[in-house]
């Protein structure tokens, strides 16, 4: 992007304070602030004027979904659709692994970290471990893109190098860079960070498909003839990825996408639920559930409200260009936010002076047609990795990697 460019582009969203210091800067320094303005997300500012308001809900009401003894009975059935679609080269996978593992005491990759005991296992390891279990099955290689971010990029792109994609064929890898997302000050003025550095940081995972587009990989989806793209979290190790069963079921019911969920542990388990809100696919948070319905049962004494959903989403690519252009909510988040000062100094405030934009993939749901509740067993495939210790942690997901015969 080139400066008038940069230029016209601000004055159109009013944020042309953010080349105040050009002149001063280095070539290299004018180069990378010119990078910044042409590669962030912009859109995010209309939300600040009229933030999402998560506490309009439509009307909610149960989802039906697949239960595990109805999927059973099928398993054959949906097992032989998903390996042939597998086969043909019709799914691809996409991991989100734009964050660091700052909660686990690490300042790398969360993907990158060792939950080994006996030997050295690192968590990208065991995700394509269990995406060869299913190349193993179907006698195919599944595309896999990467998510990364700003921090993490180069990182991760060379721990897979060093570690030889973990037996993968790298052919099949691809990296891309998650959009940035500008945060503003309380007037809605974009700040900055340092003479040519914009205070940006990842605009959630609910821009993944963006991003891709972005990134210039649409057309390497399109090129293989990927019409299903299954998106999944870097945290939990036991995830089931381009599952045939799931890829499956979710082809045959005909639906633009399926989230395979766990039936909740107990009526107030800190997990968002699916569920239908006016009559279409939605995912309420935990914190949203009135007492009522978190307690609703249906008459065999199960949950009413009782899928909690993982991460782990089939969205057909044809439903994901059908919403490309469509708005998702944006999450308005107040934050921190270090800046610069007249004096020229970077200042670290002690409360809150900014809003930083997020957008979550629970909320692509609400802009699909139908979505499949595809129910797994919990101790089977979901151990996620958000704290060091106690609940949810690299200790339970060693428990969890253990019982499933993975050796640490």
């Amino acid at each position: 992007m080139l400066y008038h460019e940069a230029k016209q582009l601000l004055q159109k969203i009013g944020q042309e304070h953010l080349l105040s210091y050009y002149e001063t800067l280095t070539k290299e320094e004018k180069e990378s602030l010119l990078s910044q303005i042409e590669n962030t997300d912009w859109t995010v500012l209309s939300n600040f004027a009229h933030p999402e308001d998560l506490s309009g809900k439509g009307e909610i009401e149960p989802i039906e979904g697949l239960t595990l003894p109805m999927i059973a009975k099928r398993k054959e059935e949906f097992k032989a659709v998903g390996v042939e679609a597998i086969q043909k080269g019709k799914v691809g996978a996409i991991l989100l692994a734009g964050g660091q593992g700052t909660r686990l005491g690490s300042d790398h990759p969360k993907g990158t970290y060792n939950i080994g005991v006996t030997r050295d296992l690192y968590i990208f390891e065991c995700l394509v471990n269990n995406l060869l279990d299913v190349c193993k099955e179907t006698g195919v290689s599944v595309p896999l893109y990467v998510m990364t971010s700003d921090k993490n990029h180069a990182e991760t792109v060379a721990f897979f190098e060093e570690h030889n994609f973990f037996g993968y064929d790298s052919s099949f890898v691809k990296f891309f860079k998650q959009d940035m997302a500008p945060a503003v000050d309380f007037e809605g003025k974009v700040i900055l960070e340092g003479k040519g550095k914009i205070a940006l940081s990842p605009n959630g995972n609910g821009g993944w498909f963006s991003s891709l587009v972005r990134a210039g990989l649409l057309s390497d989806v399109k090129e293989r003839g990927i019409e299903w793209l299954n998106v999944f979290a870097v945290d939990n190790v036991c995830q089931r990825i381009a599952d045939p069963a799931f890829v499956g079921a979710t082809i045959l019911t005909g639906v633009d996408c399926g989230a395979k969920a766990v039936v909740k542990a107990e009526p107030h388990e800190k997990v968002g639920v699916l569920c239908l809100e006016d009559k279409k696919p939605s995912i309420v948070e935990y914190y949203e559930l009135s007492e009522e319905m978190a307690q609703a049962r249906n008459e065999d004494g199960s949950l009413k409200y009782r899928y909690g959903v993982i991460l782990n989403y089939l969205f057909s690519l044809k439903s994901l260009e059908r919403i490309q252009n469509a708005k998702i909510p944006v999450h308005v988040v107040k934050k921190k936010v270090p800046y610069l000062a007249e004096d020229g100094s970077l200042v670290k405030p002690e409360k809150e002076n900014g809003c930083k934009f997020e957008t979550l993939v629970l909320d692509m749901i609400k802009l699909m047609d139908a979505c499949l509740p595809y129910e797994v067993e919990r101790s089977f495939e979901f151990a996620p990795i958000k704290n060091k210790t106690g609940v949810d942690s690299v200790e339970s997901a060693r428990a969890l990697l253990e019982k499933n015969g993975v050796l640490l």
